[in-house]
C-alpha cells in the first residue's frame, strides 16, 4: 500500500478499508480483466504463423485472467486454442479431441509444436 493511502485509511476500522479498497481498485481490475479477455478471445492463428508463439502468448492471457479472478477449466482453456487455429489444423483438432489421454495446455503446446 502507497504511503498516500496508509495515510488516509490511517484512523479507520479495518472493514471499511477493506471496503473502500475494493471501490478502488474494482474498476482498474475489471478492465485489465475486459482487456485481457478480448485479448484471448480474439487470437486468430494466421496461416503459415508459427503456431508455438500463439499458443505462449494464450497462456499468458488466460493465466492473466486466473490472476484478475477468473479462472477457466483446462478443457475450456484449450477449446479456446484449437478454436483460434486456422483451418488447415482440422485434422490435429479432430486427433486431438477424440484422444483420451490426459490434456493440458503444456501437452496442446508440445503437440502443435511438432
Amino acid at each position: 500500500m502507497t504511503s498516500d493511502l496508509q495515510e488516509q485509511h490511517k484512523h479507520l476500522n479495518a472493514s471499511f478499508i477493506i471496503t473502500n479498497l475494493k471501490e478502488l481498485f474494482y474498476n482498474r481490475a475489471r478492465h485489465e480483466r475486459y482487456e485481457a479477455s478480448k485479448a484471448l478471445f480474439r487470437c486468430q492463428l494466421a496461416e503459415g504463423a508459427q503456431v508455438g508463439l500463439q499458443v505462449i502468448k494464450m497462456i499468458g492471457y488466460i493465466q492473466r485472467l486466473e490472476t484478475l479472478g477468473f479462472v477457466m477449466d483446462v478443457e475450456l482453456s484449450m477449446d479456446f486454442v484449437l478454436q483460434s487455429l486456422p483451418d488447415s489444423f482440422s485434422q490435429f483438432i479432430l486427433n486431438f479431441n477424440m484422444n483420451a489421454m490426459e490434456k493440458s495446455l503444456s501437452k496442446l503446446l508440445c503437440m502443435l509444436k511438432t
